[in-house]
C-alpha cells in the first residue's frame, strides 16, 4: 500500500489490507449504480482497522460497507474514506456461554443458519435479511417479525481511536429501523453478541426454508434492487400506499417501482443513475403525501454529492 496517496494516512507500516483510491460504488451496492468513493479500505481483520481507524485523520469523513444492499452512493461520489467489512470482520463463532459472536461482516442469513444449525431459535428472520450483522445492528433490521436488537445482548464498538468498547443495549436509542448512541460519539460496530433461546434445529431451518420461499415469491429479487425503500408507516404498509398510488411499474430513466412489490425500486438493465434512483424515491414520496397525507420515510441511506454540470458520470 502506497500511503501517500492518501491525504488523510500517516504511520501505518503494516497494514495488511488493500486500499484503493477512486473506487467505483456501482460495483459494490446491490443497486449496481452511484459514483465513486475517494477512498477505498478493505482491511485484513479487526486488528487491521483498528491500526487504520489509528493512523487516519480525525476529520476524514468515513462510510462503513457491508455488502451495499441498504446504500446509495450519489452520482457525484463520497469524498472520504469507504471501509469494507465484509470479507474482513467474518468472525462467527458460538461461545460458551451460549452467545453467538458475530462480527460485522458477518451476512445476516449466515447467522441464521448458524443458530439454527446449534439448535437455537428466533434468529430465523436474518435470512432474509440482504445485508450484514454490521447494518442489521445499525438499522434494527428486520422482517417477518423479528428484529434484530431483540437478541443482542451486548456489542463491540470501534471508535476513531482504534479503540474497541462493549455497550449493553442501554447505550443505544433502539426503534423500528433505527439505532443510535445516547451519547454522541464517532463509533461504529464491529461486532455483538446474540442470545437466542433453545430450539429445535430441524424446525428453525424449516423456517428458513419457509421465509426464503416467501420471499422468492414476493420480491423482485433477479433484479437489483437495495431492499424495502421505505419504513412502514404506522399501522399501515409502504407497499400498500404505492400501489393504492397507481405507482407500480413507474419509471424515471433506468430506474423502476417494481412490478412485483412496490416498496422496491429496481434497476433491471443496470443502467439506472443514482440520481434516477433518487428523483424516483422523491416522486414516490411526493405522490403518497399528495394522495394519503402519509409522508414515507426512507429505509435506504444516501450519501455523497450529486453530480456537478458537465461530469462525466461514474
Amino acid at each position: 500500500m502506497n500511503q501517500s496517496n492518501h491525504p488523510g494516512l500517516s504511520g501505518l507500516p503494516k497494514f495488511r489490507g488493500e486500499l484503493r483510491h477512486n473506487e467505483p460504488m456501482n460495483r459494490h451496492v446491490s443497486w449496481r449504480a452511484g459514483g465513486m468513493v475517494a477512498h477505498a479500505c478493505f482491511p485484513a481483520d479487526l486488528d487491521d482497522l483498528a491500526d487504520f481507524l489509528r493512523a487516519l485523520r480525525h476529520d476524514e469523513p468515513l462510510l462503513f460497507i457491508g455488502l451495499g444492499s441498504n446504500l446509495l452512493v450519489r452520482d457525484g461520489g463520497f469524498d472520504g474514506t469507504a471501509v469494507f467489512c465484509h470479507g474482513s470482520l467474518k468472525t462467527l463463532r458460538l461461545d460458551d456461554d451460549g452467545l453467538i459472536y458475530a462480527e460485522a461482516g458477518v451476512a445476516s442469513p449466515k447467522v441464521a443458519r448458524f443458530a439454527a444449525r446449534h439448535a437455537l431459535a428466533g434468529g430465523e428472520f436474518l435470512a432474509g435479511i440482504p445485508g450484514t450483522m454490521g447494518g442489521a445492528l445499525a438499522m434494527n433490521a428486520g422482517c417477518y417479525g423479528g428484529e434484530t436488537w431483540n437478541y443482542v445482548e451486548r456489542v463491540l464498538m470501534l471508535n476513531r481511536r482504534g479503540e474497541r468498547i462493549e455497550r449493553s443495549a442501554a447505550d443505544f436509542e433502539i426503534g423500528y429501523r433505527h439505532v443510535g448512541l445516547r451519547a454522541a460519539s464517532d463509533e461504529w460496530f464491529v461486532a455483538a453478541w446474540l442470545r437466542f433461546p433453545a430450539g429445535d434445529a430441524q424446525v428453525s431451518q424449516q423456517r428458513i426454508r419457509n421465509l426464503l420461499e416467501r420471499r422468492i415469491a414476493s420480491q423482485p429479487l433477479q433484479q437489483a434492487n437495495a431492499g424495502s425503500v421505505f419504513r412502514n408507516p404506522p399501522g399501515d404498509h409502504a407497499a400498500r400506499l404505492i400501489e393504492a398510488a397507481g405507482l407500480k411499474g413507474c419509471t424515471l430513466g433506468g430506474a423502476c417501482v417494481s412490478e412485483k412489490h412496490a416498496n422496491f425500486i429496481v434497476n433491471p438493465h443496470n443502467k439506472a443513475t443514482a440520481s434516477e434512483i433518487e428523483m424516483l424515491i422523491g416522486q414516490v414520496q411526493a405522490a403518497v403525501k399528495e394522495k394519503f397525507g402519509v409522508e414515507l420515510q426512507r429505509e435506504v441511506k444516501i450519501v455523497g454529492e450529486h453530480q456537478r454540470t458537465g461530469e462525466a458520470v461514474a
